[in-house]
């Protein structure tokens, strides 16, 4: 292939055939983007706590961290697919992901397990709250299989939630 074939491939336009106008497409895509986003915060997170668990309920937390990561990594190919099917772009990079995320990380030397527990519970009620914008913004573009997808995803992360609530509750 010359150079200049080369560069041309490079610039041409994805043109995946969607029946969303372009600006739903765009919006859409850049929503999804933006969402994985938080999700690789998410699970790099949980994993991070799962790695660093300690305390005499490590068994049974580590157990959950490493169980409610492997659900949240199981989106991020879901996440990314349906932004390509629809004709948009997705993440390239860490660095992507770092300008990206809403989800903050967490760099601290030690952190208790309460704490841990309590901070990925409000990080899951967190990607929830992004997850209903996103649905609202596919609702308004008439996109009902991304919809669809990220109800399934709400549902897991309330699931998550409602997990990481109980255990951390404590009896009066």
């Amino acid at each position: 292939m010359s150079d200049n074939a080369a560069r041309n491939r490079k610039l041409a336009p994805l043109a995946t055939p969607s029946d969303l106008g372009t600006n739903a497409v765009k919006d859409i895509a850049a929503a999804l983007t933006t969402l994985l986003a938080d999700v690789f915060s998410l699970y790099l997170k949980t994993k991070n706590f799962h790695w660093h668990m300690s305390g005499p309920h490590f068994r049974d937390y580590h157990l959950l961290l490493d169980e409610q990561a492997e659900q949240i990594f199981a989106m991020t190919d879901d996440v990314a697919e349906r932004a390509r099917k629809i004709g948009g772009t997705t993440l390239r990079s860490i660095g992507h992901i770092s300008r990206l995320q809403r989800i903050p990380d967490n760099d601290a030397d030690f952190v208790t397990p309460e704490d841990m527990l309590a901070e990925l519970r409000e990080d899951n009620k967190q990607l929830i709250a992004l997850m209903r914008q996103t649905h609202d913004l596919c609702d308004e573009h008439n996109d009902v299989a991304t919809a669809s997808l990220i109800e399934n995803w709400i549902d897991e992360a309330e699931r998550r939630t409602w997990f990481l609530f109980e255990t951390t509750r404590r009896e009066k």
